[in-house]
């Protein structure tokens, strides 16, 4: 036996798997039946217990035996109970057979996390739920549905489908990394008539959406499949279109075609004009400790969640601490030389209502040789204009949120975001803490 085979049985002794009571249960259980067998025939049974011990106990000397027992005893909880739950558990997944302790661990852990809802769309939602999987199985991403570019608009103008992409990422990202049914979901086509460009997971949620009846259904299916840690939820199942208004008067169609248009947005709205929210979504944020929104898009990915009415006045209404996750540069078309208070207005702008933020996270360091390729596009550090946020009375927390390559190219880590996340909510806002600080008092 070596020391990972140790380090394995030993996981037995962990705390909170909820597994060790049943077991003590279930041989108490079968002490009784075998009680109820001797009483029923008439028989004694501690009587006869104790009389085939004493017999037992004759032929060796008492503390032979008593060691004896005691090992069997162990040896026999031991072994009865972990292959009884590989039995149960290798008819779910065999390929976890090694690590079910481990995994009921974890997922134990997890189960009591606090419940975190992210609001967004883009790459970015799907970054930062990478890393929050890690804290917590009570995660909702909630995804706007405006999307009407490359695959995800071609599958919504021939099918009539809300729009997959950004869905299929997050429901990728809060799956196993490491399962080859993941890397099918991802899976973008190079070539076939009608094929190419296609993801084989925007296909799979289409023809689920049709067998269905409704993406929310098709996403609850999907995501029963990758076995993901949390859900996904488009934020309405209502046909919602994108529309910008530019300053110099211009109307853009599309969410696609805004970021193309050139010039400054003035206003986002969407058609039609009161979409509804989904029930499932309301009640998350709702019951939500964490409501965080971005990083992504502003115009694009985040804020079109918030045109939604019933989002932005429960978000206002929620007794959860809301974040927003300003990106790190600016993006052209949408948010050029915006900075850090331009973002929280134009979120505050879009909700109608107060009370939707409370603290910002900001990357704070960035590396000495940020690409070239950003200024060439028009891209550049979102710069912290402290003096409009204090005017704002919002709480900023600026930390290194990024990971960068060798070519100074730069995007937000997933686990630097959630590291920070939980670090936030834990010292600040987990209730657990906040009543032993008072009781200190």
């Amino acid at each position: 036996m070596n020391k990972k085979d140790v380090s394995r049985y030993a996981t037995w002794l962990l705390p909170g798997l909820q597994v060790k009571r049943w077991v003590v249960l279930t041989f108490i259980g079968t002490v009784f039946i075998i009680m109820g067998f001797m009483f029923a025939f008439n028989l004694d049974p501690i009587s006869e217990v104790v009389r085939f011990l004493k017999a037992t106990v004759s032929l060796i000397s008492p503390p032979v035996a008593g060691f004896i027992c005691f090992v069997l005893g162990l040896l026999s909880l031991y072994l009865g109970s972990k292959y009884m739950n590989v039995s149960i558990l290798d008819a779910i997944s065999p390929r976890d057979r090694d690590f079910i302790l481990e995994s009921l661990y974890k997922r134990r852990r997890l189960n009591r996390g606090p419940k975190i809802v992210v609001i967004g769309g883009g790459t970015g939602l799907s970054t930062i739920l990478k890393g929050l999987k890690s804290i917590t199985n009570n995660l909702t991403a909630v995804v706007t549905v405006g999307d009407d570019g490359g695959s995800s608009g071609r599958l919504r103008d021939e099918f009539g489908v809300l729009p997959p992409g950004d869905i299929r990422n997050c429901i990728a990202a809060l799956g196993d990394e490491d399962a080859l049914i993941n890397e099918l979901f991802q899976y973008r086509f190079k070539k076939g008539t009608g094929l190419e460009g296609h993801s084989f997971g925007n296909l799979f949620l289409s023809v689920l959406c049709e067998i269905t009846g409704d993406m929310f259904s098709a996403v609850k299916e999907s995501s029963k499949v990758l076995a993901i840690r949390g859900r996904v939820l488009p934020s309405t199942l209502d046909d919602m279109r994108l529309v910008a208004q530019m300053e110099d008067g211009r109307v853009i169609q599309g969410e696609s075609n805004i970021p193309e248009a050139g010039g400054k947005i003035k206003r986002l709205f969407c058609e039609p004009e009161a979409p509804k929210a989904l029930k499932e979504v309301i009640d998350a944020i709702k019951s939500a400790d964490i409501i965080l929104m971005g990083p992504g898009s502003l115009y694009t990915s985040v804020i079109p969640n918030l045109l939604i009415d019933e989002i932005s006045k429960t978000i206002s209404k929620s007794k959860a601490h809301k974040a927003y996750v300003c990106n790190v540069m600016t993006q052209p078309g949408e948010t050029d030389g915006y900075t850090v208070s331009d973002h929280v207005k134009a979120i505050l702008k879009h909700a109608k209502y107060d009370n939707i933020i409370d603290t910002v996270f900001i990357n704070n360091e960035l590396p000495e040789n940020l690409a070239e390729k950003y200024e060439l596009a028009g891209s550049f550090p979102v710069k912290y204009d402290r003096e409009e946020i204090k005017k704002l009375k919002l709480k900023v927390i600026g930390r290194k949120l990024i990971e960068e390559d060798k070519d100074g190219f730069v995007r937000h880590s997933y686990s630097r975001l959630a590291r920070l996340v939980y670090m936030w909510y834990r010292y600040h806002y987990d209730p657990k803490r906040v009543s032993k600080a008072k009781r200190g008092k």
